[in-house]
């Protein structure tokens, strides 16, 4: 399938409904609203193919972006290609959900994970901190650096409440992911979350909305999903 094509289908796949829940969400036009489990048929033809991947990603067309994550080829990826994707991913459901999944398949996935977290951006540090709750859940524990780590629960404990909102979000999920999925740190993930307490969040809509780590990795720990590791990280 080329690009036309995939376009059309794409375009073709589209349910009102699914693009003002979209939209509400922070998309913009131009997107179709095509639910993700509507592309994996088109994704099983095409499997992996960075070419399209890029023309797709450079529409600006939600859908488009999102289906370019499925079919990317991490592996050829460069910092300077992430840079771009991160440049261009205007909300969180690009920048958590496409851009920080397809880094999450990289060699340099930490390395250009811990410069977003760095850069102060909002959804840099979004992306870069739900880089991490992919890769631990998904990589051997062996492959990380339990200092390291330890070293971000202290960050998260003591910048989380000032950090900026999207942020916020993927930092909460961080703490709860090293609790649930990377063993070595679990007593001090608790302890971090416990030490956070709830995390304030505005949304767009009304209401703010209250994140509780410690006790969402209780509920993990009650259902045994204690070193939970997923087979794969995108879909």
């Amino acid at each position: 399938m080329n690009f036309e094509m995939v376009m059309q289908e794409l375009e073709s796949l589209g349910k009102e409904r699914t693009k003002k829940m979209y939209m509400s969400n922070g998309a913009h036009e131009p997107l179709f609203g095509v639910a993700t489990g509507a592309m994996k048929p088109m994704a099983k033809i095409i499997k992996k193919n960075q070419p399209l991947a890029e023309e797709l990603y450079n529409t600006g067309n939600y859908d488009a972006m999102y289906f370019a994550g499925v079919i990317a080829d991490p592996k050829t990826m460069t910092d300077a290609d992430f840079e771009r994707w991160i440049e261009a991913a205007y909300f969180y459901m690009l920048s958590d959900y496409v851009v920080a999944v397809t880094l999450a398949e990289t060699d340099i996935a930490q390395e250009v994970a811990d410069k977003w977290i760095a850069s102060g951006h909002e959804l840099r540090m979004s992306a870069g901190w739900s880089c991490y709750c992919w890769l631990l859940g998904s990589r051997k524990d062996s492959e990380f650096s339990e200092s390291k780590l330890a070293d971000m629960l202290e960050i998260v404990r003591n910048t989380i409440h000032d950090s900026p909102e999207r942020a916020k979000y993927a930092m909460n999920n961080f703490i709860y992911t090293v609790g649930t999925s990377y063993l070595p740190l679990h007593d001090k993930a608790v302890d971090t979350a416990k030490a956070v307490g709830p995390v304030e969040v505005n949304t767009d809509k009304t209401k703010g909305k209250s994140l509780h780590a410690s006790e969402n990795i209780e509920k993990a720990v009650s259902k045994g999903r204690l070193g939970f590791k997923r087979k794969y990280v995108r879909c």
